[in-house]
């Protein structure tokens, strides 16, 4: 029978905190500043859909396992020469193969790597944890440098919590960008302020293998890329045991 995540998820034997705890507490002002108050309206899902290069699956009430990104994580040259090496791929083998070596750049710790400022970090968890039991089942969660890892039950149309998270959290980055210095690249005469990348991956989870293994994959996440020496060390995911 699968848990909901709430159990260890490092193997060690040491039981997790509650979902929804955390090391600081987001104070009213900056929920207010966020945005974070009434629930938006349920849109239909899409199904199976395409936004760009990455295929998406929406329909509430499947577990999915969601990464996104910070704009600035992938240099525009290492994706050239990423979609260059693909295309002497099987076809078959493509996006397999694309997420690998995506997951392997960003643990390399590129671009401003915002989130690893922990009161933006702070406010990244705690808009994960705002809706929990009312827009989605908050499972698993870690929150990296430069990009999130997010296993969740959704009770509304995917797109529409994605754009939420990176709504209010995108916004209050910028916003204050100067004070904590995050070094969030400036907008130019060309370029708008970007703080996420639009794309995102997301996968459903196929049976109770699939969901251990996720949420391993999700916790031992700075253990793999070098943050911590145990996954529940990282005080920016679910795994966190401090």
């Amino acid at each position: 029978m699968m848990t909901n995540g709430n159990g260890n998820g490092n193997g060690n034997g040491n039981a997790k905190p509650q979902l929804g705890a955390t090391n600081h507490q987001m104070v009213e002002s900056e929920k207010a500043e966020l945005g974070l108050g009434a629930p938006v309206g349920a849109p239909a899902a899409k199904g199976w859909y395409s936004r760009g290069y990455l295929p998406h699956f929406d329909a509430p009430g499947t577990l999915q396992f969601i990464t996104f990104r910070l704009a600035d994580s992938l240099p525009q040259t290492v994706l050239k020469q990423l979609e260059q090496e693909l295309e002497q791929l099987p076809i078959s083998t493509r996006e397999r193969e694309r997420r690998k070596k995506i997951e392997q750049w960003l643990d390399a710790g590129l671009g401003c790597c915002a989130l690893r400022h922990p009161r933006m970090a702070e406010v990244m968890q705690q808009t994960l944890q705002k809706f929990d039991g009312e827009r989605y089942r908050l499972i698993a969660w870690c929150i990296m440098p430069n990009h999130v890892h997010v296993l969740i039950e959704p009770a509304i149309s995917l797109p529409k919590i994605l754009q939420s998270w990176k709504s209010f959290t995108g916004s209050w980055a910028i916003s204050h960008n100067a004070e904590l210095g995050l070094g969030v690249p400036r907008a130019t005469g060309t370029t708008k302020n970007q703080f996420w990348m639009r794309e995102y991956w997301d996968r459903y989870i196929r049976d109770e293998g699939h969901f251990h293994s996720t949420i391993s994959y999700i916790h031992n996440n700075p253990v793999k890329a070098g943050l911590c020496e145990e996954a529940h060390d990282w005080p920016w995911s679910s795994a966190y045991n401090g």
